[in-house]
């Protein structure tokens, strides 16, 4: 009960937070480089002297790839972009309140997401 009377988060929980977002983006950008490089790769994998129908086979899942890595690079930069933004939240120390209730999202729920912006009260109601 006094957790909901609680208007925002210490500043030493707003620090333990941002020491875990700043790991979590750290891990995010190594991870967005590892598909970038990934992506890059030319993907040519010695296929030129081999019959033209593995070729194909090949470009094919080559391109498949491609797409796929450039989509999880996609969801990896955004996921980047909602860490640093909770960062932002951090410092203006507004971290941690649900922008629907108004209410302290549950510690758990913030180690777990934490670039949440609403409490679980808040997203069972978007359903």
């Amino acid at each position: 009960m006094a957790e909901d009377l609680k208007v925002r988060y210490s500043d030493k929980d707003l620090e333990e937070f941002r020491i875990v977002i700043e790991d979590k983006i750290e891990k995010a950008k190594s991870h967005l480089d590892l598909l970038k490089s990934a992506y890059m790769n030319d993907g040519d994998n010695g296929t030129n002297d081999t019959s033209p129908t593995f070729k194909a086979f090949e470009e094919g899942s080559a391109t498949m790839s491609k797409e796929a890595n450039t989509q999880l690079a996609i969801r990896q930069e955004k996921f980047i972009r909602d860490l640093k933004n909770a960062l932002l939240r951090i410092q203006n120390k507004t971290y941690g309140i649900c922008r629907v209730t108004g209410k302290l999202i549950n510690k758990e729920r913030l180690k777990l997401v934490p670039h949440a912006t609403l409490s679980i009260e808040a997203k069972n109601m978007q359903k």
